[in-house]
């Protein structure tokens, strides 16, 4: 019943290691977006998440046998460091199974806290499957990260908290969704208190476990999880939390990469703090909820509900800002390889600024350009493709093209017109010293490999390009093979980035 938890969440005595966090107002986009903008400022706890919130209120809740024994818990991070130090301030032994994928930074941090470190698989289920089996064996008990009615209601002190710091207009509450234990606890006492305050629920579009049960009434896990915004990647909502939303949530948005980053620069521009890809999920649910519904003059909160990333992340992140924005256009264009040309393409975009632009010898008659350009809005991009559709040179939007943008704007250099019966694949692999050489020997040798492109983007994961050299005979062979190598991949040799740029 919401009422039982109504009572856990105001009995979470918390404060003593937990901060209340500041409810700030974020004035820069507050003007651009014709709305007022607050921003719950969960960066600012000791471990730089809302985490600490939840995993304190559990261990504050153990009985006495169960904190002389010690806890364990699962985390690729920010649960890992609230865990720990909960621990740490209330002398009890934890011990935290990390995948070996996570962050240094993280590891580093978890341990300064006093806690016993075990790294064990690639993911956070691997991770999470060994810290269970590790806790039956050795009597500890387990701390789970969202799906834990003690955990839900730590989380919920951060819904009193904006109530009681915002009394006046309060509109919407946009609340990053991974396994659900933030949102379950806020959409649970803000409902019961003031249920006129909608709650927006908003997810990865690649990671978007809850808009997937409540589309299809049961919990349900995703096939693939995109792992870029790390703090939210889960494949399933939680059992409890599930049941709490259900009836509360209002909408739930999903926000892609470009979106994340986008929103990643807005909060460093209102307030010079850096969050994580999952800590800006609030800030670019609201953008997309203003531009959606059109609203004007509301009062919408967001949550900055970690801060906790690898400072070398934010090369990729800005790479891919402008996009995000809709203020990057990112193009491939066809123009006739003869004198003049090229710079009369130029000349038309005189009046703009280029963000990039790729350009190699491929043929006699005519010559593809990748190009980037920035615009105003999408209505801008949409007013340039047509401007050089009418003044005759065809062009492919590439704005929106995974592919191109991890890719093929690092790689355009021209066509291997020698090499044939080539197959285009894009994968994804746990990122630690060597993975890249371990990728390469679960490969095999069985085909040639006719292209290959990796980039560190300092996440958990490398991205990698590759082209194999398959006879049309084999092609139904290596879908199973590629299967049984674990990564999630994507074919890719349809793309017509692809096709322009390299084939």
């Amino acid at each position: 019943m919401p009422a039982d938890y109504i009572k856990k969440i105001l009995a979470a005595r918390i404060y003593d290691l937990v901060q209340e966090t500041p409810l700030d107002p974020a004035p820069i986009l507050s003007q651009r977006l014709g709305n007022r903008i607050l921003l719950k400022r969960e960066d600012l706890q000791p471990v730089f998440s809302f985490k600490i919130r939840g995993a304190y209120n559990r261990l504050l809740n153990l009985s006495k046998p169960e904190r002389t024994a010690g806890v364990i818990a699962a985390s690729a991070g920010n649960h890992a460091q609230g865990v720990a130090l909960s621990a740490r301030h209330l002398n009890i032994a934890a011990t935290i199974v990390m995948p070996r994928t996570a962050p240094q930074i993280k590891v580093a941090a978890v341990q300064s806290h006093g806690a016993k470190v075990v790294l064990h698989g690639d993911t956070y289920d691997q991770a999470s499957t060994h810290a269970r089996e590790l806790a039956s064996a050795q009597g500890l008990t387990h701390i789970h990260p969202f799906d834990d009615p003690d955990v839900i209601a730590g989380q919920g002190t951060v819904g009193v908290e904006i109530l009681r710091q915002c009394p006046e207009q309060l509109d919407a509450i946009f609340v990053a969704v991974g396994g659900g234990g933030l949102c379950a606890g806020i959409a649970t006492y803000v409902k019961y208190i003031r249920p006129q305050v909608k709650i927006i629920a908003v997810e990865p579009a690649d990671a978007a476990c809850l808009e997937l049960a409540l589309r299809t009434g049961r919990r349900r896990t995703l096939k693939q999880v995109g792992l870029f915004a790390d703090g939210a990647a889960i494949a399933q909502i939680g059992r409890e939390t599930f049941r709490l939303l259900k009836d509360q949530v209002d909408a739930v948005l999903t926000v892609s990469t470009d979106e994340i980053c986008a929103a990643i620069k807005d909060t460093f521009e209102d307030t010079r703090s850096i969050v994580e890809p999952a800590g800006a999920l609030s800030l670019a649910g609201i953008k997309k909820y203003v531009q959606r519904e059109n609203c004007q003059g509301q009062t919408l909160v967001g949550i900055n509900c970690g801060a906790n990333m690898n400072f070398d992340r934010l090369r990729y992140i800005s790479e891919r800002t402008e996009t995000g924005e809709k203020r990057e256009a990112v193009l491939a264009v066809t123009i006739p390889e003869k004198p003049g040309s090229f710079k009369r393409f130029c000349r038309m975009l005189s009046s703009r600024s280029i963000t990039e632009f790729n350009y190699r010898y491929a043929a006699a008659d005519k010559a593809h350009i990748f190009v980037g350009v920035q615009i105003q809005s999408e209505q801008d991009r949409a007013a340039l493709i047509q401007a050089l559709d009418e003044a005759g040179y065809p062009v492919l939007d590439l704005t929106d093209n995974e592919m191109a943008k991890l890719h093929i704007r690092y790689m355009v250099g021209g066509h291997a017109s020698a090499v044939s019966d080539e197959q285009v694949y894009r994968f994804e692999f746990p990122e630690r010293p060597g993975a890249l050489m371990q990728f390469l020997t679960a490969l095999g040798s069985r085909w040639n490999i006719s292209m290959f492109h990796y980039r560190n983007h300092g996440a958990a994961y490398g991205r990698v390009l590759l082209g194999m050299q398959v006879p049309v005979a084999e092609r139904t062979a290596v879908s199973g093979i590629l299967n049984d190598l674990g990564y999630p991949f994507w074919e890719e040799t349809t793309n017509p980035a692809y096709r322009l740029f390299l084939s």
